[in-house]
């Protein structure tokens, strides 16, 4: 789940390029907005580059030779998420998924031959209607699953088929394991599956949302969001939602667990919506966005936190969206998704910037 629900009402975190034949190439305009300097305060940022530009343009990740980053897009008045991969300096962007249905959550694998993501194309071709809003601020949870195809969009493989929410799917390190969030079993779970699609574990057992799961950089432990209401009234009010194929984001914390499921803990403790966790290189921090400072709002920051939950640290001071970072395979540069530096209400853009300790 993902970037424009906690934005506007767009795809589930983030039918792009019309004209763009599946696979074509399509060099992204070259700094049209201008230089992009850091905020007062983000003093871990340095040389950004701006490497979207128009629309809504989400959850980039870097492949792991570093040079490729996949991310979601609904440019050029496609209505619904596709994803997209284009070279780490921003050119080169071409459609990767067929253009049909809404797509979410991106990430190479195949030593960067093949990308993964999950869509809706099998369940329904058509856009997925915007949520409900009459119950408040809700995510919809559409009938996803996951595929993967070649970087140029061929030999496209169904790795899940069951009904209803599975998507949030990522790789380990060894390239042997698929981390994912499913519904499958009536309450949005963790799970990890083989590269084909076999092997399917249960992790998470507690009522709530579990998801947005992450592998550490050794492969030992997963870090991801969760939301676990206490039983009576709160819980009630989330399988009445759940039911409906709804969810409500706004209160989430950083937990982290062993890749077998052992040893769940939370790491945070702030209240509001702390989603899109990733470790810094070096598995001693996580990298998350937050509106805790103020839970009704939608300014989310990146924070650094230790895995321990102490020495909580701002990263961001741009007063809207920040989310979805990600480091760089050797740490020198951090990617992530902003409202910053927008020619239009609500534009969300890829940026990359030198990552300074």
């Amino acid at each position: 789940m993902n970037k424009s629900r906690f934005l506007s009402a767009g795809a589930v975190g983030a039918a792009v390029l019309g004209a763009v034949l599946l696979g074509a190439a399509a060099p992204l305009q070259q700094n049209p907005y201008g230089p992009v300097r850091p905020e007062s305060g983000e003093v871990h940022l340095r040389s950004i580059s701006q490497l979207t530009f128009g629309g809504q343009n989400a959850e980039a990740y870097f492949s792991a030779s570093g040079r490729l980053i996949t991310f979601q897009s609904t440019r050029d008045a496609l209505r619904c998420d596709q994803q997209f991969v284009m070279n780490a300096d921003g050119s080169n962007a071409r459609m990767v998924s067929n253009g049909i249905g809404r797509t979410t959550c991106g990430y190479f694998y195949d030593r960067d031959r093949r990308v993964l993501y999950s869509s809706t194309h099998a369940a329904d071709p058509a856009c997925p209607p915007t949520p409900d809003y009459s119950q408040g601020y809700v995510w919809r949870l559409d009938d996803y699953d996951v595929f993967t195809s070649r970087r140029d969009g061929s030999d496209r493989q169904r790795l899940t088929d069951v009904p209803g929410y599975d998507a949030e799917a990522t790789l380990s390190p060894d390239g042997q394991t698929i981390v994912f969030t499913s519904m499958r079993d009536g309450d949005l779970e963790i799970y990890t599956m083989r590269t084909d699609g076999s092997n399917v574990r249960r992790l998470t057992h507690q009522v709530g949302y579990d998801g947005g799961p992450f592998f550490s950089h050794d492969g030992r432990t997963i870090v991801y969001r969760a939301f676990h209401p206490a039983e009576g009234e709160e819980a009630d009010a989330y399988r009445r939602l759940l039911a409906q194929n709804l969810v409500r984001p706004s209160r989430m914390e950083i937990w982290v667990m062993n890749v077998d499921g052992s040893n769940q803990h939370q790491v945070t403790n702030l209240g509001g919506a702390n989603f899109a966790p990733y470790l810094t290189p070096d598995d001693r921090r996580i990298i998350f966005s937050s509106n805790h400072s103020n839970p009704r709002g939608r300014n989310f920051d990146l924070y650094l936190v230790n895995v321990d939950g102490s020495g909580l640290e701002q990263v961001t001071t741009y007063q809207d969206f920040d989310g979805f970072p990600m480091f760089s395979p050797d740490g020198r540069k951090l990617a992530w998704t902003s409202n910053r530096s927008g020619r239009a209400q609500g534009e969300t853009n890829i940026f990359l910037a030198d990552w300074v300790p």
